[in-house]
C-alpha cells in the first residue's frame, strides 16, 4: 500500500534535482514555449502571395485585364514580365517565382472570335502540395474571367438581361472560417509537444538513477515500486500542466486561436495524455537502463509516430490503409482529435466520448505497465 510521507519524500527529491539542474528545468519549460513558437509560426499549409512571372505575347488590353485578375489577389505576387522561356527557366531555378503565366500571341483575337484560346502555367513541382494548390488557384481565376467573357458577349450580341450561371455556388467553412491553417495546427502542435516534452522528460529519470549508482540506495529502502514511480512522476506531472497552460495561453493571446468550447474538459483531458506519455517515459527508462539509449528511444517512439501518424499535418483517411490501422495505437491521434473538437468545434464528451475513453485507456495501461515494470531488485 502506498504511503503518502514516502510518495512526497521521492517527489520532493525529485523537485530538489530540477531545481538545482537548470537544464532539466529549461527542457521542461522553455522547449515547449520555443517548439510551439517555431512551429506554430513556421508550420503552415496556408499558401498565399505565389510569386510569379508572366510573359504577355499578346500586350493587349484584354491579356492586361487578364493578368490584372492575378495582380489584384492575395494569392499572387508579380515580380516580374519576361520576354521568353529562358527567363522563366531562371527565375524558376533561382526561386524568384514559383510559377510562370504565358499568354499567346492570338489571345484578344480568338476570344473576340469567340474561339478557344490556350494559355500556359508552368509551377514548380518540386514541391508538389504548393504545385496543387497554385494550379487550382489558377483555374479559379481563369474560370471565373472566362464567365465574365462569356456573360459580356451574350449581352451585347442582345442576349436576356439578368444573365446568371446556373449553379450559384457559395461555399462556406464551418468552425474556421478564414481556412488559416495555425487555427488547426496549434492545438494539433500542443499534443505532438507534450506527448514528445513528457516521454523525454520521465525517461531520464529512472535512467539517470542507474547510471549515478543511486538505485542501490533506493532499493534498500522501505520504499515501494508503486511509491517511487509516482513519486517521479508528479513532478513533471506538475510542470507538465503548468506547460500546458502556456501552450493555452499562446494559443489564445499569440496566435489569437479560439478556444471555443470548454477549458475545464481541456485540462482534464491533458492530464489523462500527460499522465500517460509520463508513463510511456518511465517504461522506456526502466526498459533502456542508460540516459542516452532512453533518451533516443523516447523520440523515436513519441515524436515520429505523433507528428507523422497522428493526423497533426497529414489526413489519416489520405493514408494507406495499413497506416490507418497503425494510427490507432497512436494515443496522440485521440488527443489532437480531441483538441480540435474542444478547440474549433466547441463540443464536448457528447461527441470526443470514444477518443475520451481511448485517451483513458491508454493512461491506465501506461501507469500499470510503469508500477509493474520497475522490478525493486538489481540485476
Amino acid at each position: 500500500m502506498m504511503k503518502l510521507n514516502r510518495f512526497w519524500a521521492i517527489s520532493r527529491k525529485e523537485f530538489l534535482h530540477i531545481i538545482r539542474d537548470p537544464r532539466s528545468l529549461g527542457m521542461a519549460i522553455a522547449i515547449p514555449m520555443i517548439l510551439l513558437v517555431l512551429f506554430g509560426y513556421a508550420l503552415t499549409l496556408d499558401v498565399d502571395s505565389v510569386p510569379i512571372v508572366v510573359w504577355d505575347q499578346n500586350e493587349s488590353e484584354m491579356s492586361r485585364e487578364f493578368i490584372s485578375r492575378f495582380t489584384g489577389s492575395r494569392y499572387f505576387s508579380l515580380k516580374a514580365q519576361v520576354s521568353n522561356y529562358r527567363d522563366i527557366e531562371r527565375a524558376i531555378d533561382s526561386g524568384k517565382a514559383f510559377a510562370a503565366l504565358i499568354i499567346p500571341t492570338d489571345f484578344d483575337r480568338r476570344i473576340n472570335s469567340g474561339r478557344r484560346v490556350s494559355t500556359q502555367l508552368i509551377v514548380d513541382g518540386s514541391d508538389s502540395n504548393t504545385a496543387t494548390i497554385t494550379i487550382g488557384y489558377v483555374d479559379t481565376v481563369a474560370f471565373n474571367y472566362s464567365s465574365d467573357l462569356v456573360i459580356r458577349q451574350i449581352e451585347r450580341i442582345g442576349g436576356s438581361h439578368g444573365i446568371s450561371n446556373p449553379v450559384d455556388l457559395r461555399p462556406r467553412a464551418w468552425f474556421n472560417a478564414d481556412l488559416e491553417s495555425k487555427n488547426s495546427i496549434v492545438p494539433g502542435l500542443i499534443a505532438v509537444i507534450m506527448m514528445v516534452i513528457a516521454a523525454l522528460l520521465t525517461s531520464l529519470t529512472v535512467a539517470r538513477e542507474w547510471e549515478r549508482g543511486t538505485m542501490e540506495q533506493l532499493i534498500s529502502t522501505p520504499v515501494s515500486g508503486s511509491e517511487l514511480i509516482f513519486g517521479k512522476l508528479f513532478p513533471y506531472f506538475a510542470i507538465g500542466m503548468f506547460d500546458v497552460l502556456i501552450a493555452v495561453l499562446m494559443g489564445e493571446f499569440l496566435f489569437q486561436v479560439p478556444l471555443r468550447g470548454s477549458a475545464g474538459l481541456l485540462f482534464a483531458m491533458a492530464a489523462i495524455f500527460l499522465t500517460g506519455a509520463l508513463s510511456l517515459g518511465i517504461v522506456i527508462s526502466i526498459l533502456a537502463r542508460t540516459q542516452l539509449l532512453a533518451s533516443q528511444l523516447a523520440m523515436v517512439v513519441t515524436f515520429l509516430p505523433s507528428f507523422l501518424l497522428s493526423g497533426f499535418v497529414y489526413a489519416i483517411d489520405n493514408m494507406p490503409q495499413a497506416i490507418q490501422v497503425m494510427t490507432y495505437f497512436i494515443p496522440a491521434t485521440y488527443f489532437v482529435t480531441l483538441l480540435k473538437g474542444i478547440y474549433l468545434k466547441g463540443v464536448g464528451l457528447e461527441v470526443l466520448i470514444l477518443e475520451a475513453v481511448l485517451l483513458t485507456l491508454f493512461g491506465i495501461v501506461m501507469v500499470i505497465l510503469a508500477n509493474v515494470g520497475f522490478n525493486k531488485k538489481l540485476e
